[in-house]
């Protein structure tokens, strides 16, 4: 996606999923889906392990209207093998529920912004943040899982670096 893409041009969508690590504008660019277009935002931290992630993930997005997940299912495919070194969904059941968002006509939208950007967000928003190797090894495994999705479902990536690249609008 080129970074001159508006909200305006995300909102055509009926669902978007916002994936990225923390720090790179999920949470405000979804705020902005709800207030000036109308989305229904759905926040998903980390599922707790008896929790079933296909079963709420199809619950969730069977709900009706306009929806901007902040962080969904992609993140365990990042997560769960960065840090438990495996993830719990497997790729047959991400791609079912990839499939459930393209739909809904509905669009992944990869946030990123480069490490030394996203550890001064981090460290202004929490007061630390980790190191930029850890940051750019998440955003390694965020790119690898985005580049299999992509050949499966609709798949934008948006470089939040600046004030004057951020969607608006």
């Amino acid at each position: 996606m080129d970074q001159s893409v508006t909200a305006d041009e995300i909102a055509r969508y009926r669902t978007v999923v916002l994936e990225g690590g923390d720090g790179v504008g999920k949470s405000t660019l979804a705020d902005l889906l709800v207030t000036h277009h109308d989305f229904i935002a759905v926040h998903s931290p980390r599922t707790p392990d008896h929790e079933n992630l296909i079963e709420r993930y199809r619950k969730l997005l069977a709900r009706p209207g306009r929806l901007v997940l902040d962080r969904s299912f992609i993140s365990e495919l990042v997560y769960g093998p960065l840090y438990r070194g495996h993830s719990r969904l497997t790729w047959h059941q991400a791609l079912e529920l990839a499939g459930i968002v393209s739909a809904r006509n509905g669009v992944f939208l990869h946030l990123t912004a480069p490490a030394a950007t996203v550890q001064s967000r981090l460290a202004a928003r929490d007061g630390q943040a980790p190191g930029l190797d850890k940051i750019t090894e998440l955003a390694d495994a965020y790119h690898s899982v985005f580049r299999v999705l992509a050949s499966h479902a609709p798949v934008l990536t948006y470089d939040s670096t600046t004030e004057g690249s951020r969607p608006d609008g």
